[in-house]
């Protein structure tokens, strides 16, 4: 029997033998690559970034020919190099093409490194992004679970929204899968899909809801994560899962019922990470609900009764069960052992779970403010901690705590605080002392002694208004206290101030105001240092303040208006004060020598006015912010105060308002040689008569604005300042309406005008001339919406030059449906009869985002003026 009679061809099997050696014999001369531990000793052997470089760069070139010649053998542990490349921050994106190359390889160490490679070199602005979809899809439905599980991990990585739709489906069906290593990573990969793409959130709502009755601790905590997420962006979605409550309640309970089992047992806690995860899910589920929070109260109470609290695990959970507690409609004893909790926390030897504890209590306080005071002794005692994060946290904890019953104690202690604070700290502290002062001072005297304290121990740190706070109050008070102020200043003054100049400028202040109480005033009982003091003694003290090179420029300007003003208080001396002052006439500084001459010549020219100029000021206003002010500006309000003062003056008389620079609003312009004037309004309230705003005005609501150049973004509706709302039955925003109600014909015989047709917005202006007011243009403005995508965020602007008047009314919308139309009526006053000239923006948002339009209507019919 021969060869060929049992399927042997030994042609056939000669050739294969001669391939095989001869591709040993190359793999033989081709040098092995470098192997990846041997590159990271290299790298790491480097004494310089250069050498570095040169290792890098020289293993980069052999990695890019073993691309070029096609070398399957070694790529997997190039691209496994070009990766750690990569991490050290050197370009490896030559290497994209490659990890394809393993991925659609057969074997699973060959797809591994290809997968890792893709999701750290790929992102979705690469084009090569698009290849790699269709290598997830058939490893999505490999037959084996790892190669899925690459997949899965990949695509939740580097998914565009492209690829999160086409892949969906598949991960969907992952997440029925009878293999529980698959579900785990198909529900992982579903949440990073919804991040990515929210609108498919619905698509994994029934697999979701399954992935609860589980009993593998790991698909579990991935479901509870994916219905986190899908809570957390879906109001909807919230609504719906709100009916797994008692299941979580129920999960929760077993795990802490449950006895000891070591695959799941962290330091003597049943899988804190699922327990965390679970408490987290019950916080935004419970939320603002009431029945849902009633039904895992008892849940919440057994975890925060029976954690473990040795071990840091227990003390995680603790503090997310003290978050749920808080966050959800829990009750009050519930709320009290949550605040008792971070109180334990607080005597923990451990700083983050000290800083924990005060963060949390710091937004819990004003929740429950009894609970949390009764470790006010433990918080106060955190102002001593060596850590600059916990002294910071329990600072603004230890303010939040004030009141009226406790001030006195906790001011005594932030007082101490405040000494021996950093220098970060004393700006803050003081101004909130002052503020807390301010609000719960039990009497006037304690509250000047506690500002008098504060400008001493925070010294040169004490902020401006501060100052202004104590010198207001020191105004406000009664004679005998201001004997007081003035006393107990004088002794601070006599000491060196050169670190404390805020405590000399108010010191010097009220001294200037009150120096006759000083010197020739009855003794105060609230002094306890009596002064006996001689002019020539004080004068001594101004002129050590005033000559001290360690004194600010603003501690001598007080000071020398302060020495100004004693000249009046004073019986004698004012020889020695006018000497002084006259040497500041030639001082380096400009405004210490424009008050030196400006002195100077009250002293002498002027002599007769200086006693009534330099008078005691009267007791200075407390500034109370109005409700109608800046605040109601702000919201869309008119300033109620202010009202008849906006209200336009429609006479002939009435100036226009110079309000050129609105013009740049809408960027430059050559309307008209002269100067153009704008007034926009576009409030949502029905008005009648819109206010002309004038440019210093509007300024300020533009919150200094620089004007000289123009500006791309449209004028926000909260920015603008609203006209007075008018109320009258014959007084209506459509001078149609007012001719019916006031039975006076309107002329409607001007043909209509498209100011704007583009991008399906048609701009209309319809023209009318009411018979009474000869000199008066209305425009109906109607933009219709003639596509059939919606319009939001509509905003009209228009611009006149400067010899006319503009008044724009309140829009009926901001929003125009398909086909559907939005009106604006515009009032224009032309007294000179000139040929009007308008430039129009026209801002809105579209099915392709944000858009921008700028026109000029200059074809305005004759018939308008005639």
């Amino acid at each position: 029997m021969n060869a060929s009679e049992h399927g042997f061809n030994p042609a056939f099997n000669m050739a294969s033998i001669k391939q095989a050696i001869n591709e040993a014999v190359e793999r033989v001369r081709m040098p092995a690559p470098t192997r990846l531990r041997d590159l990271i000793r290299q790298i790491r052997a480097a004494r310089t970034a250069a050498e570095e470089r040169t290792v890098v760069n020289k293993e980069c070139a052999y990695i890019r020919s073993t691309f070029r010649e096609e070398d399957s053998v070694w790529r997997c542990r190039n691209i496994a190099k070009l990766l750690y490349i990569h991490m050290l921050g050197y370009p490896a994106h030559f290497g994209q093409l490659e990890c394809l190359k393993l991925i659609a390889s057969p074997r699973f160490t060959d797809k591994r490194i290809g997968y890792l490679g893709a999701m750290l070199l790929l992102d979705e602005r690469q084009d090569v992004h698009l290849l790699i979809t269709n290598c997830l899809k058939n490893d999505l439905n490999s037959s084996t679970q790892f190669v899925i599980g690459l997949a899965l991990c990949t695509l939740g990585a580097i998914a565009s929204p492209e690829m999160a739709r086409d892949l969906a489906a598949e991960v969907e069906r992952l997440m029925k899968s009878p293999n529980a290593y698959i579900r785990k990573k198909a529900a992982l990969c579903a949440f990073r899909i919804i991040r990515r793409v929210p609108e498919l959130m619905e698509m994994f709502l029934p697999a979701t809801r399954s992935l609860l009755t589980e009993k593998n601790h790991g698909v579990l905590i991935t479901g509870v994560t994916l219905i986190t997420e899908m809570c957390e962006n879906s109001i909807d979605t919230l609504n719906h899962f709100k009916k797994i409550v008692p299941n979580l309640v129920r999960i929760l309970k077993n795990l802490i019922l449950a006895g000891y089992s070591p695959e799941h047992d962290v330091s003597g806690v049943s899988d804190p990470f699922l327990q965390v995860k679970i408490l987290r899910l019950l916080r935004i589920l419970g939320r603002n609900d009431v029945d849902a929070s009633e039904a895992m109260n008892d849940i919440l109470a057994q975890v925060a009764t029976n954690t473990e609290t040795s071990k840091n695990v227990g003390n995680t959970i603790l503090y997310e069960t003290v978050l749920s507690i808080m966050d959800i409609k829990s009750e009050s004893g519930l709320r009290v052992l949550a605040v008792n909790i971070l109180g334990r926390f607080l005597l923990n030897n451990d700083k983050n779970i000290r800083y924990v504890a005060l963060n949390t209590l710091l937004k819990t306080v004003y929740v429950d403010t009894s609970a949390v005071q009764r470790h006010r002794s433990t918080i106060l005692e955190c102002l001593k901690d060596p850590d600059v994060s916990i002294r910071r946290r329990a600072m603004e904890l230890s303010f939040a705590l004030v009141n009226t019953n406790n001030i006195r104690t906790m001011m005594k202690e932030l007082l101490l605080f405040l000494e021996r604070a950093d220098p970060e700290f004393k700006a803050q502290c003081s101004s909130n002392i002052v503020l807390s002062a301010e609000k719960f001072a039990p009497n006037q005297r304690w509250h000047l002694e506690t500002l008098f304290k504060v400008l001493v121990a925070a010294g040169n740190y004490v902020r401006d208004d501060v100052v202004a706070c104590t010198i207001q109050l020191i105004s406000e008070a009664q004679t005998s206290k201001q004997n007081y102020a003035v006393c107990a200043l004088w002794h601070a003054l006599e000491r060196d101030t050169a670190d404390k100049q805020p405590l000399a400028q108010v010191a010097t202040w009220c001294i200037g105001e009150y120096g006759d109480l000083l010197l020739y005033g009855t003794p105060s009982e609230d002094v306890e240092t009596p002064v006996n003091l001689t002019e020539d003694e004080v004068i001594d003290v101004y002129q050590r303040l005033l000559w001290s090179p360690q004194n600010s420029v603003v501690t001598k300007q007080y000071t020398l208006l302060s020495l100004m003003k004693l000249s009046t208080r004073f019986q004698q001396g004012n020889e020695k004060i006018r000497q002084i002052i006259d040497t500041f006439g030639s001082n380096l500084h400009i405004e210490l020598q424009q008050r030196g001459v400006e002195f100077s010549h009250l002293f002498r020219k002027y002599e007769h006015l200086r006693p009534a100029l330099l008078e005691r000021m009267p007791p200075m206003e407390t500034a109370k912010p109005q409700a109608n002010g800046i605040i109601g500006l702000a919201n869309g309000e008119p300033e109620v105060e202010d009202e008849k003062s906006i209200i336009l003056d429609n006479s002939p008389s009435a100036a226009p308002a110079d309000s050129s620079a609105l013009l740049d609003l809408l960027g430059s312009s050559d309307l008209d040689a002269e100067t153009p004037t704008t007034i926009i309004n576009n409030t949502n309230t029905n008005i009648d008569s819109s206010p002309v705003i004038n440019n210093n005005d509007l300024l300020d609501l533009l919150g200094g604005l620089d004007l000289s150049s123009p500006v791309s973004a449209p004028l926000p509706i909260s920015q603008v300042q609203p006209a007075p709302q008018i109320f009258s039955p014959t007084n209506t925003a459509n001078f149609l309406v007012d001719g019916l109600l006031n039975s006076s014909p309107v002329q409607n015989e001007i043909p209509n005008l498209v100011a704007f047709d583009k991008l399906g917005l048609k701009i209309v202006f319809k023209l009318e001339r009411p018979p009474d007011t000869p000199d008066l243009l209305v425009i109906n403005m109607v933009a219709q919406n003639v596509g059939s995508v919606q319009l939001t965020e509509f905003l009209f602007q228009a611009a006149v030059p400067k010899t006319f008047q503009l008044q724009m009314l309140s829009p009926s919308s901001t929003v125009i449906p398909p086909l559907g139309q939005v009106t604006q009526v515009l009032k224009v006053t032309n007294i000179n009869k000139a040929s009007l000239r308008m430039r129009l923006r026209i801002s809105y948002t579209g099915e392709s985002g944000p858009v921008l339009e700028q026109a000029e209507v200059n074809n305005f019919p004759p018939l308008a003026w005639q």
